[in-house]
């Protein structure tokens, strides 16, 4: 990420190669379990070309980091295999195999005799009936079908018995009417047989076709996995460094002890809300947990912006995990080995659980997981309920944060009792959301 934000020219050329890619690693799977159809491997085949471009202008750049390099030599073009795919397929492709027409015409010269069959039977009818109009010299000669007969040659009566005749001509007689005499050839029969079978066959063909050049592409199976796996690297990884570069984010440092020092915090989905929108500047915050501190308890009204820092906490430490900047002047997160929230209101009512009782069990839940070093944001533990048994709750959680799960925490509430507890909680701190009041006014300034 750090090679692309820096390298801005390489970060556009090949962020302008990803937006055309196909989902390469899709087609395989496809191709593998034998459900696959000619847009698949014209997906094999146009991601290939991509990544041959793509390597090109990443290699380009100078003062590559060894990491780039090395992950530059998993982009094989597979020039053979391109080449191979570009012979076979045509332009324009159907979504299944049953529906043909996906060989390229010239490819193989069977299949074009077949297909001109299928599709230019009238035109070859037309040039035989030219050649035995020219053969015979009876200009009324036509070539003709029906269910009974098939293809045949219908001469008037007047001419019929001079073919007749001609014992050493190629037509066979079939059939006398009282206008006309009917003939068969054997060019004419063969030409019949193929009309006939060329659909089934150019499909089967095809088919066969399609079989061998998935076996070609199954041959690279590996490699090919470790292509779609390095573009998709090469995606994510340019498109955290656009969204770094575009939205002002840090690179994180990431440490083994229980700290989650982070200045000037953002919510990076609601700030890009607000610059969509227009509607003002999101106010950054700054965070603190470690030994001494490592359980903040957050109170203000509704609307100051608790949950929203609550939840920015969580996407910072998760962001960076993930291997990303983040959204935030400076940061250092001791590693999380479990990210928890309970945050909201929702009912499970066909399976007999209220508001309530759903936020109990998920409370459960975490106080039964959490360690030390996991991460946790709580948010109105102990809603739905009395106010006195809500209390009661609420501070029940906080203790069992404190004295049993040991973890790093951030707890918003609106019961200030609980500010008490830091009398006796070493590691509890005491925050709260900054409100003013202005000419009979309420101004949120949604300062921690």
């Amino acid at each position: 990420i750090q090679f692309f934000m820096d390298a801005e020219r390489v970060r556009g050329d090949v962020r302008d190669q990803l937006r055309g890619l196909p989902d390469m690693e899709r087609g395989l799977s496809r191709l593998s379990i034998g459900r696959g159809g000619p847009r698949d491997l014209a997906a094999v085949r146009h991601a290939l070309e991509h990544t041959a471009t793509i390597r090109t202008i990443v290699s380009t750049e100078r003062g590559m980091p060894e990491a780039v390099a090395n992950f530059l030599t998993e982009l094989d073009p597979h020039v053979a295999l391109v080449d191979a795919l570009s012979c076979a397929l045509a332009e324009d492709l159907p979504v299944y195999v049953r529906d043909g027409g996906f060989i390229k015409p010239g490819y193989a010269p069977g299949l074009d005799e077949l297909r001109s069959l299928r599709d230019e039977s009238k035109r070859l009818i037309a040039n035989l009936q030219a050649d035995y109009q020219a053969d015979t010299g009876v200009a009324t000669l036509k070539v003709r079908h029906n269910n009974v007969l098939g293809y045949f040659v219908e001469v008037p009566a007047k001419q019929g018995d001079k073919i007749i005749a001609d014992k050493e001509g190629p037509y066979i007689h079939r059939q006398t009417m009282a206008n006309a005499v009917r003939f068969t050839t054997t060019d004419l029969s063969e030409l019949e047989g193929r009309i006939a079978k060329a659909a089934d066959k150019a499909q089967a063909l095809e088919e066969e076709m399609f079989q061998a050049l998935c076996d070609d592409v199954m041959g690279y199976a590996t490699t090919l996995a470790g292509v779609a796996r390095g573009l998709a690297i090469m995606d994510v990884s340019s498109g955290l460094a656009e969204l770094a570069v575009q939205s002002r984010y840090c690179r994180p440092v990431l440490s083994d002890d229980r700290d989650l020092h982070i200045v000037g915090g953002r919510h990076p989905v609601v700030e890009a809300a607000l610059i969509q929108s227009g509607d003002g500047q999101f106010v950054a915050n700054d965070t603190d947990l470690a030994d001494g501190a490592r359980l903040w308890l957050l109170t203000g009204p509704n609307m100051a912006g608790k949950s929203t820092f609550l939840r920015q906490n969580a996407l910072i430490a998760l962001l960076a995990q993930m291997g990303s900047f983040v959204p935030a002047t400076e940061a250092r997160i001791g590693i999380v080995d479990r990210l928890f929230s309970r945050v909201g209101a929702a009912d499970d009512l066909a399976r007999g659980r209220s508001t309530f009782m759903v936020e109990m069990v998920e409370t459960a839940a975490i106080l039964n997981q959490a360690g030390p070093r996991s991460l946790v944001i709580l948010d109105e533990i102990g809603r739905g309920t009395a106010t006195f048994d809500g209390l009661s709750i609420a501070w029940a959680v906080v203790e069992q944060l404190h004295e049993e799960n040991k973890c790093r925490a951030l707890f918003a509430t609106h019961y200030h009792e609980l500010t008490a507890l830091a009398a006796r909680l070493a590691d509890l701190s005491c925050h709260s959301m900054r409100v003013k009041e202005w000419q009979g006014d309420v101004i949120f300034l949604h300062e921690v």
